[in-house]
């Protein structure tokens, strides 16, 4: 599921309860007025236009830090590497051996 998906999910129990926060910020006229005008042309409160805006980006940003986007070539590198993967190293055995050691685990 992508967190875009997950915040839609959020939203919809968020409606569902009633529990809120409250938030205050200071910011320039021309801004409020930009708020304004945009959630009359939304037909939505200056509140519930500022509080969905906000939600949205601040889901966009976590996404941005939880999904990683790979070029084509990169898919296929990874997709060879688990169907093909290589002989482990030397370095690799030794710690496979150490961790066997330590936890007793095979």
């Amino acid at each position: 599921m992508t967190h875009t998906a997950f915040c839609r999910i959020l939203r919809v129990m968020k409606q569902q309860s009633q529990s809120t926060a409250r938030l205050e910020a200071r910011l320039p006229n021309e801004v409020m007025a930009r708020l304004k005008r945009a959630a009359e042309i939304q037909g939505r409160t200056l509140t519930d236009f500022v509080v969905a805006a906000a939600d949205e980006a601040a889901c966009r940003a976590i996404e941005q830090t939880e999904i990683i986007r790979l070029s084509v070539e990169d898919q296929r590198q990874i997709a060879e590497a688990i169907l093909n993967p290589p002989e482990p190293t030397p370095a690799l055995r030794k710690a496979y051996r150490r961790y066997r050691e330590l936890f007793g685990a095979e």
